[in-house]
């Protein structure tokens, strides 16, 4: 047997489902909103608080191993599923294939990290999660079903699923009635098959289908890289759709999808927001490993500006202090008419402008 969580408090918590349903009772055909996909080394603390103040519908954690983070075999990485200060409608993501396991990660996750909701991959093909859980689950979907009641008994928490079509074939229409019937609050599907991994096209039809054929909400995934490409996703009868790439070094994807009015930041703002992301990686990892991660961002926040040429990108990718930042993007920014040069700098680490948030 697994030890409980020791310093769990033995009353059970209040009932706390509900939490994807008054989200998504928010949205309406002009305002319709997405979801920030997990992604491992991406969708950590300081994006997800990028993502969440341009308006997304919530936002999901890197999957955290279930065995690692019972058994204790993680290491500082943890620091994945932790909040920032503050932090709301964020959902944790859990793997694994065992369901005791998986119960008690689901009773530590909301006892240590206060989550929203909790998911289940289901779609991770990448092949060290093999036999562990993710998109494996799908050759065995009973087993799936058994670890969502295990997690849905161990915690007064929404529990969701995200899936592939199939592990080689499609059968994503069974393998979600299963999953509701075995009590997931919502289910999220990745247009493609295990086998396929990241090859080819997202099978939007599919995706459809499994949306008309259960009562839960169902989330689309898959090459929504804007928000045109979101807002005719919507059309397939999904609740919502997902972003993964298509955030990444633009969170205002979001709100570009919220307000039809909205225009993509020009240069200077985007060399602020990626200076402002920069910064909220150092404060949350430490100078070093923040810029480091910082490396694969930054040009993407600059890419769009044709003016920006190989040796800015260059520069960016090798970046090691906060310092080496400032003075590659502050020059970036729109010249301000104040006479005093440090008034430039002021507000870099405060919340967006109004116009990019929700």
């Amino acid at each position: 047997m697994i030890a409980p969580l020791a310093d769990s408090p033995t009353a059970r918590p209040p009932d706390q489902r509900g939490f994807y349903a008054r989200r998504l009772a928010g949205r309406s055909a002009l305002y319709p909103g997405a979801v920030l996909a997990p992604m491992a080394g991406y969708s950590d603390a300081p994006m997800r608080q990028l993502a969440a103040e341009a308006g997304a519908l919530w936002t999901v954690s890197e999957m955290i191993s279930s065995r690692g983070l019972v058994l204790g075999n993680e290491d500082e990485d943890l620091i994945i599923g932790k909040p920032y200060p503050g932090e709301e409608g964020r959902v944790v993501q859990l793997f694994g294939a065992e369901p005791e396991l998986l119960a008690e990660a689901s009773r530590r996750v909301a006892g240590w990290f206060n989550p929203a909701a909790i998911d289940l991959n289901m779609g991770c093909p990448v092949p060290k999660v093999r036999g562990k859980g993710g998109a494996c689950l799908l050759q065995t979907p009973e087993v799936a079903y058994a670890l969502v009641s295990a997690m849905r008994r161990a915690v007064p928490l929404d529990i969701s699923a995200k899936i592939r079509l199939g592990f080689d074939t499609n059968r994503a229409v069974e393998v979600a009635q299963g999953l509701e019937a075995a009590g997931v609050s919502l289910i999220t599907v990745h247009g493609r098959t295990s086998k396929q991994r990241y090859t080819g096209e997202a099978d939007w039809d599919a995706i459809a289908e499994v949306a008309a054929s259960v009562n839960v909400p169902v989330i689309g995934s898959g090459d929504v890289l804007d928000a045109a490409q979101a807002r005719g996703r919507l059309q397939t009868g999904v609740a919502a759709v997902m972003i993964g790439r298509g955030a990444v070094g633009q969170p205002w994807v979001f709100t570009e999808l919220a307000e039809p009015d909205f225009s993509v930041p020009e240069l200077p703002e985007r060399a602020r927001l990626a200076l402002r992301h920069t910064r909220l990686n150092a404060q949350w990892y430490g100078e070093w490993r923040g810029l480091k991660q910082m490396r694969k961002v930054l040009p993407r926040y600059l890419m769009a500006d044709e003016g920006q040429g190989h040796e800015l990108r260059e520069a960016l990718v090798r970046l090691e202090t906060l310092p080496q930042a400032e003075a590659l993007l502050i020059p970036l920014f729109r010249r301000s008419d104040s006479a005093d040069p440090q008034q430039n700098l002021d507000g870099l680490a405060s919340p967006l402008p109004e116009h990019l948030q929700c």
